[in-house]
Parts: C-alpha cells; sequence; structure tokens
C-alpha cells in the first residue's frame, strides 16, 4: 500500500553521526598548543612487517601540560618510533632516552594558529558535505517513493524531516568549529 512508504530516519541520522566522529577525530589530532595523547593517533609506525599505530607499539603519556611521553615496549622499535614522528608533520621534534620517547610540544605562534584554524575550517567543510550527501541520498529515496506511489504529503513531510535533520547536524558541526578555532587560537 502507497501509504506504507516510510524513509529510515534513523539510517540517515546515524551515517550523520558518523561524519561528525570523524570530524572530532580530525579535530583530536589537531595540535593546540596543549599536549594531548591523541595527537599521535594518525602517526602509523613500521613495527614487525605492517604499519601500526603508534599506541600499539608503547604505552602513551601526557605528564605535563606541554609534554607527551612514548614507552616503546620494544626497545629495537625505538629508532622506528622517533623516525614516524619526525616524518608525520606534527611539528613536533622526538627526544629519546632509552625506551621512553619525549616529545616536547612548542607554543604555537600566531602564523601557525592561523594555518590550524584554515585546516579545521577544511576539515569542517568535508563534514558539511558528508552530512549533505547523506541529504541528498535520504532525498533521491523520497525521490523514488513519491514514484513508488507516496503521496504529495508525505513526501513533504519526510522531505521537511530530512531537512531539519541536516540543518541539526549542519549546525553541530559548525558549534565543533566555532569551538576548536577558539581553542587553538587560545594563547
Amino acid at each position: 500500500m502507497a501509504d506504507d512508504i516510510e524513509i529510515d530516519l534513523d539510517d540517515l541520522e546515524r551515517r550523520m553521526q558518523g561524519a561528525m566522529a570523524a570530524l572530532k577525530t580530525e579535530f583530536a589530532s589537531l595540535r593546540t598548543g596543549r599536549a594531548s595523547a591523541s595527537m599521535l593517533e594518525p602517526v602509523m609506525v613500521e613495527a614487525y612487517g605492517q604499519m601500526t599505530p603508534i599506541n600499539q607499539v608503547g604505552t602513551v603519556n601526557v605528564p605535563e601540560p606541554r609534554m607527551v611521553t612514548i614507552n616503546v615496549w620494544d626497545k629495537s622499535l625505538v629508532n622506528k618510533v622517533e623516525k614516524a614522528i619526525r616524518e608525520s608533520g606534527l611539528g613536533i621534534n622526538p627526544q629519546t632516552n632509552g625506551p621512553i620517547i619525549m616529545l616536547p610540544i612548542p607554543e604555537l605562534n600566531e602564523e601557525r594558529r592561523r594555518e590550524l584554524t584554515k585546516v579545521a575550517s577544511h576539515y569542517a567543510e568535508h563534514a558539511r558535505v558528508a552530512v549533505r550527501n547523506v541529504r541528498r541520498d535520504g532525498m533521491d529515496k523520497i525521490k523514488k517513493a513519491k514514484a513508488d506511489g507516496m503521496s504529495e504529503d508525505d513526501q513533504k513531510f519526510w522531505e521537511t524531516a530530512v531537512q531539519e535533520l541536516t540543518d541539526k547536524f549542519v549546525k553541530l558541526v559548525d558549534e565543533a568549529l566555532e569551538h576548536k578555532q577558539a581553542e587553538i587560537m587560545q594563547v
């Protein structure tokens, strides 16, 4: 029956939440001048013949606001971990003390802060695009359902529901960006 056609808003919301989760992960990797173990998440080390996240070859700690330490479990990997950090583009110069690698986090200058806010904006735009792509998929399903006999009133109802969901997530992305930019610019 044509009146029983429904659009799965829960699926659309779950996919939009996935875009937000990806944005939060990308924001966590942005350096804000404060030490954070999550800033090392994107760094991969060649260990035992494959690329491995740093947190799987050692213990990552933040003993001070401007220091991250990595206690590498296998001493033969210390140089590889150090090299991976140097080549990661984080702008951090590791210092080795036996199996422990210390990462002093330098103060960010004004120019670097502005660059990081641009990177954050770029990440947020990717999240907005992902949310809009989910919206487009939802609208395409509504158009297909309309062709399959959905009433015009139901079509308007579902289009409004999908648009409200999209607006909610775009607003969340904007709020997350605003918060991250304020955090980056904070001296």
